[in-house]
């Protein structure tokens, strides 16, 4: 099974300018946010996910940003699940998500990017 992703944005709405927050997971303590478009092959489900609150709109306390979603992760085929995995409702509509340091995305993410 491949799947195919794409990113994800968010508006402030308001007048100051646009804000956009990744979507992001973290399981097992590890944060993983959204790469993008990549195709991958979903593999074993590993447990739960759970998004983190968007951080970049300032929104603070009375933000309408939801917490403490949650998502079954996933294996992806071919890279530790320390490095990426998928988050969906089923493997068939999981998300690819990657962990960053910055800019840079870990290699095993650089080639299945690159090779899309």
């Amino acid at each position: 099974m491949v799947t195919s992703v794409a990113a994800c944005t968010a508006d402030s709405g308001g007048g100051g300018g646009a804000a956009s927050c990744v979507a992001r997971y973290t399981y097992q303590e590890v944060t993983y946010q959204d790469v993008g478009d990549v195709e991958f092959t979903p593999g074993k489900k590993l447990g739960v996910a759970t998004e983190p609150p968007c951080e970049d709109t300032g929104g603070g306390a009375g933000s309408d940003e939801p917490a403490g979603l949650t998502g079954t992760a996933y294996e992806v085929d071919g890279i530790s699940p320390k490095v990426a995995i998928a988050v969906g409702d089923t493997p068939e509509t999981a998300k690819f998500f990657a962990v960053s340091s910055g800019a840079e995305l870990p290699p095993e993410v650089r080639k299945l990017i690159d090779g899309s």
